[in-house]
């Protein structure tokens, strides 16, 4: 007897660490673990101005990605559950001199994951904000974003940047391009880039993420970390980063007009962020998948 098998719908389940800067530590979808972790002694510690600690899984990065603070001000801080007062009812939140940022994870269509924002500022504050995934994906693993979207290139950690179509990026030095989209073995090198895209999808033999970004009036992209054993020097690791992202650089003291997200005469921004999976699935057990079991726990 042979079995047919179908990319069905699967349940995503997200759980987050309030006391730790909000960070997302498992975003499950069926059976799958799709975020990415590392061992970091410094991550436990951190406070608002230190270096980076990457120990995976996703950081809320915001008001920047890159530049200082690294990674923005909020993965260092902590966050509490809202219980009530101005409508946040079950929502995140975290505090900063210049703004408040409040989120609130729920249930979407098909079992998937709806991720509301909100943020609170002075008029005119302009800002990055980046959900900095860092995904546990094989060497056979390919990025899908929009066919010749227009992106930047970063070819290593530092503001250089070159423009490209996508998927192709960087020279391979025999002339032709490097495609972006494929992973790959690692080879030693690590790069970024922005994308003018507001969805992403991860394909990973038969399992698939789904990344899209709902926001009016603000600029939208997908930040990309292809990092294939080339970073840190002197100890280098893969990791693999797939980011929603408010803006159109890593810097925010690079950015242009247009680059940054700005705060309206309203004082608010409000966005989505909607994660959904599918994978392989007996056709007989497809409707099981819808099931939802989302939790957000603090």
């Amino acid at each position: 007897m042979v079995t047919a098998l179908t990319a069905a719908a699967l349940p995503v389940r997200i759980v987050t660490d309030l006391a730790h800067g909000g960070r997302w530590t498992s975003l499950r979808a069926g059976d799958r673990e799709w975020l990415w972790h590392r061992d970091e002694p410094r991550r436990a510690g951190v406070a608002p101005g230190d270096a980076f600690a990457d120990a995976g899984g996703l950081e809320e990065c915001l008001p920047t990605v890159r530049g200082v603070p690294d990674h923005g001000d909020v993965w260092s801080r902590p966050w509490r559950r809202e219980n009530g007062g101005d409508g946040a009812d079950g929502a995140d939140r975290v505090d900063h001199p210049d703004f408040r940022l409040t989120r609130r994870i729920g249930g979407g269509p098909g079992g998937g994951a709806v991720v509301d924002y909100r943020l609170t500022a002075a008029p005119g504050y302009r800002f990055l904000w980046a959900a900095h995934a860092l995904l546990d994906v094989s060497r056979d693993g390919r990025i899908e974003l929009p066919p010749g979207a227009q992106a930047l290139h970063y070819p290593d950690g530092g503001a250089r940047r070159e423009p490209f179509t996508w998927p192709s990026a960087g020279g391979t030095g025999d002339g032709t391009r490097a495609r972006f989209d494929l992973l790959g073995p690692d080879d030693g090198t690590a790069s970024g880039a922005v994308v003018d895209a507001a969805t992403a999808t991860v394909h990973d033999g038969s399992d698939r993420l789904r990344f899209a970004l709902d926001v009016s009036g603000q600029p939208a992209s997908i930040a990309l970390w292809r990092n294939l054993g080339g970073f840190p020097e002197g100890a280098p690791y893969r990791s693999i980063g797939v980011e929603p992202m408010l803006g159109r650089v890593f810097d925010l003291a690079t950015a242009g007009e247009g680059d940054a997200a700005r705060v309206p005469a309203s004082g608010e921004v409000r966005w989505r962020l909607t994660v959904t999976a599918a994978g392989a699935s007996a056709a007989t057990a497809a409707s099981a998948s819808n099931r939802r079991t989302l939790d957000g726990i603090g």
